[in-house]
């Protein structure tokens, strides 16, 4: 089940599932520890009348969505038989780590009722199943889970401080099944304190008169103390949970209006989408720089891997939307993770964890006995394109001027020495897909750019002779690209060349991603005929000939497919990277047509929150893989913004307002 909607700070990540529940709960890093996740989940019930529903037994309606404008869930969970509807704000404070849920809970029936609400804590501390502490704590009358460095305190208030009855014990281990039974006949035991794999109750009873409401709080607390999580939690008691919720929801409010976009000629569910997609690439992004494809736990289920890593290449996309929309603090950070991770020799590797440590990976160092970089070259090219994007909108040479020989130049240099002998283009590495090792030119094209900026970074520094040296290695690939990876009588770039044998080795394969890089990149303008050509090939072969519509990534891409004739999947991000095409070729007004009908396809299959995932099921439009991925929100907001820019071009409108 992917996540209906995420929250964070920087060193917390929650994910709540379509039933409003804690599902990830990650900290000190988004992606890094899941203390939730795999099977557990933080149950709610409600016991009223003498009888008992769990949130995900089947007899609740329940909406999870997002607060309009700002990062806070805006949850209804409805149960026509019981005669109780409860609607949540929950919010993660930004300034510590707090987790904070308002519940209001109505009455929908004409006479008194006490009802009593269970809250389920199950934790997988440090995700690992031993050693794990659960206790009920009398002297602030909480309950805590701790291990080590690792502490979640929970409480609740009503109209007194506390919750009315607790139990603590095992779950998924010496034939229990979990503690929350324990609620099922509205009472709990009182069990204090239990280790191992365990799991904990609350309970909290309310009187609500016949038709009206009444407001519960519930939080929990994390840190790396007892001590620590006893003092958020006198906090929020001292402060009121109601004004720390208010200060979020003001903070986040303001954080995404820094730039006052004037969103000309946009639908307000586009301008919603905008909103809440920057929110998630921000629940995303870790205090240290680093920023996560997905907190997603769901995808351990089906593959080997979770998508909690830093990919250089989809953390690029991130930042040059984070950049646009005006937060530099977060981009900075970013680069500045970069800087500690790259390599002596001047690349990235696969990915990263939040941490900086490196991530898994499926390339080898050694293929058919040959030695080979196990990288993806377009990653180290994207994060130096990115950081001039940086530049050209913050014009923060001072950063840049640190961070030149540390992280520019170490990568310019490889990008210079790492290439084919017989083509001068990038030597082989993998694809952007991570599934084939060549030469692509999607990589060329990124490498092609970076090598520019790279050029222009040393221009800006006064270093001339390596400016000229990066920008004639720049235009060697570029005519090189045009030579080789061009096919003229069809009309299309290629996917993919190989150059070890005694003749070339096409791989004639149609993929978005090829003359996407063209024309981001720069290699020829968006307007070009054979940019024009390529364009209209990708759409005939890749869009999808279902209701749901979209651009597949390649032709025969299996990644997720469902079975049927069609091309693969439609991802969220090459049908945005086809708006932003329609973007840079428009000469009027009328001309963005296309880019708002596609803006609008995004909004018609994000969730009910406005979460987007990586990919979409071609007969359904359900939510397939990752989701949210940060990419594909990040390239929406790219797209936006684009659209903004462009129109103020054209002398339509302001980008702001």
């Amino acid at each position: 089940m992917p996540k209906a909607i995420n929250l964070g700070n920087g060193t917390v990540l929650v994910g709540l599932d379509a039933f409003g529940q804690i599902k990830d709960l990650y900290f000190h890093y988004p992606g890094l520890e899941n203390h939730v996740g795999e099977y557990l989940t933080h149950k709610i019930g409600i016991y009223v009348d003498n009888k008992f529903s769990w949130f995900d037994d089947g007899g609740w309606n329940i909406e999870v969505r997002s607060q309009k404008g700002t990062m806070a869930s805006d949850i209804v969970a409805k149960n026509e038989s019981f005669g109780i509807e409860l609607h949540f704000t929950d919010v993660i404070y930004n300034e510590k780590n707090m987790f904070i849920r308002e519940i209001t809970i109505k009455n929908l029936f004409d006479r008194k009722r006490n009802v009593k609400l269970f809250f389920n804590q199950q934790f997988n501390i440090s995700e690992t199943h031993i050693g794990d502490t659960a206790y009920y704590d009398p002297r602030e009358e909480v309950i805590i889970h701790y291990k080590g460095r690792r502490v979640f305190l929970i409480n609740t208030l009503s109209e007194d401080p506390g919750f009315d009855e607790y139990s603590i014990g095992l779950i998924g281990i010496e034939g229990q099944i979990g503690t929350y039974r324990d609620a099922e006949d509205g009472k709990l035991s009182g069990n204090p304190i239990e280790h191992g794999q365990v799991d904990s109750v609350i309970g909290l009873t309310v009187e609500v008169q016949p038709n009206k409401e009444t407001i519960v709080y519930y939080w929990i607390c994390i840190a790396k103390s007892i001590d620590a999580a006893k003092k958020l939690n006198e906090e929020i008691l001292t402060r009121h949970p109601k004004e720390i919720i208010e200060s979020t929801t003001d903070y986040w409010r303001a954080w995404v209006n820094v730039q006052n976009f004037s969103f000309y000629g946009l639908e307000q569910e586009v301008i919603d989408l905008f909103q809440k997609s920057l929110f998630y690439i921000r629940a995303h992004v870790a205090k240290n720089g680093a920023i996560i494809a997905s907190g997603d736990s769901e995808m351990l289920q089906f593959g080997r891997d979770y998508y909690r890593y830093v990919w250089p290449r989809d953390s690029s996309v991130a930042a040059i939307a984070l950049e646009k929309a005006g937060d530099f603090n977060s981009t900075k950070r970013f680069f500045e993770f970069c800087e500690d991770t790259i390599t002596g020799e001047g690349y990235f590797m696969h990915k990263y964890r939040p941490d900086k440590s490196l991530g898994s990976s499926w390339h080898p160092w050694v293929n058919g006995g040959r030695k080979q970089y196990p990288i993806q070259e377009d990653e180290t090219a994207l994060v130096i394109f990115a950081l001039w994007k940086y530049y050209e909108l913050s014009k923060d040479l001072e950063f840049i001027e640190g961070i030149y020989n540390s992280l520019i130049k170490e990568a310019a240099e490889f990008m210079v020495n790492y290439r084919d002998e017989k083509t001068a283009l990038p030597a082989a590495s993998y694809d952007i897909w991570e599934q084939y090792y060549g030469i692509t030119t999607f990589t060329a094209s990124s490498v092609y750019a970076a090598l520019n900026v790279a050029s222009k970074f040393a221009k800006l520094l006064g270093k001339e002779k390596s400016s000229q040296k990066y920008k004639e290695a720049a235009d060697s690939i570029r005519k090189a690209i045009l030579k080789y990876l061009y096919d003229d009588k069809e009309g299309y770039f290629y996917q993919m060349i190989h150059t070890e044998g005694r003749q070339m080795e096409i791989d004639r394969t149609i993929d978005a991603s090829a003359v996407y890089g063209i024309y981001e990149f720069g290699v020829l303008p968006a307007d070009d005929p054979k940019v024009k050509k390529a364009v209209e090939k990708t759409i005939e072969r890749l869009e999808i000939k279902t209701e749901v519509g979209g651009i597949a990534r390649y032709e025969g891409d299996t990644y997720h497919h469902k079975g049927g004739n069609y091309p693969g999947n439609p991802w969220i991000i090459t049908t945005m990277r086809l708006a932003q095409y329609y973007i840079a070729i428009a000469k009027n007004e009328s001309d963005m047509e296309p880019v708002k009908r596609y803006l609008s396809w995004a909004v018609k299959y994000a969730n009910p929150a406005g979460i987007l995932p990586e990919q979409l099921d071609p007969y359904t439009g359900a939510h397939l893989s990752a989701s949210p991925l940060v990419e594909s929100h990040g390239e929406y907001v790219i797209t936006v913004i684009n659209y903004l820019r462009k129109l103020e071009e054209l002398g339509v409108c302001k980008v702001f307002q």
